[in-house]
């Protein structure tokens, strides 16, 4: 009969980080994503002065998260008319996103870079890592020129998302103004006085 193996300890798991909170700066990080076809260096210092969609999802070769990226790359240009950079990132290694934009011809032509977190480093940061599975929840960060998050949404691995209500809140944000519940493109912001 064999000993089972020793659980781990807490001085054996990394910290648990905090999630950034809205209104603060956004964790910076450089890491290694896939552009089109192209292994390339990104960090979240080269789209300095923009909108960033930081869109985590659980991983590669699943089945809720190509419904997303392709929804997202249906959209693409919708967030780039809104100044809006938009960067997917899971706990896969670059050679694994390759594998699957290959495999998956939903995916074959992506117009925004796949973040490798195989460090799991980028999402503990921004406190959206399941540390017993070492993978990121599904969760979206919206920040802005200045490097600030101000918007974000945290969902479980099997419920994907909505785009059309992140584009809803990425114009909200940008009217710079208070807007009301349900509030949609063209309806009035609040007049505080």
């Amino acid at each position: 009969m064999s000993t089972p193996a020793p659980s781990p300890t807490a001085e054996s798991k990394p910290a648990a980080l905090p999630m950034p909170q809205v209104s603060r700066l956004a964790p910076g990080f450089t890491t290694q994503a896939l552009v089109s076809r192209d292994f390339r260096s990104v960090s979240l210092a080269d789209y300095t002065g923009r909108w960033v969609l930081l869109f985590f999802y659980p991983l590669d070769f699943t089945f809720v998260c190509p419904t997303e990226l392709v929804g997202l790359n249906d959209r693409c240009d919708e967030f780039a008319a809104r100044g809006c950079q938009i960067l997917a990132c899971s706990t896969d290694s670059v050679y694994a996103h390759l594998g699957w934009v290959k495999a998956e011809p939903r995916l074959a032509a992506l117009r925004y870079p796949l973040l490798s977190d195989l460090s799991h480093d980028i999402a503990r940061r921004y406190g959206v890592l399941l540390e017993e599975t070492g993978v990121a929840l599904r969760a979206s960060f919206l920040i802005d020129p200045s490097g600030r998050v101000r918007w974000l949404s945290v969902h479980d691995p099997n419920t994907g998302r909505s785009i059309a209500e992140i584009l809803r809140v990425l114009d909200a944000l940008q009217t710079q103004k208070p807007c009301p519940c349900d509030w949609r493109p063209g309806d009035p912001p609040l007049t505080v006085e």
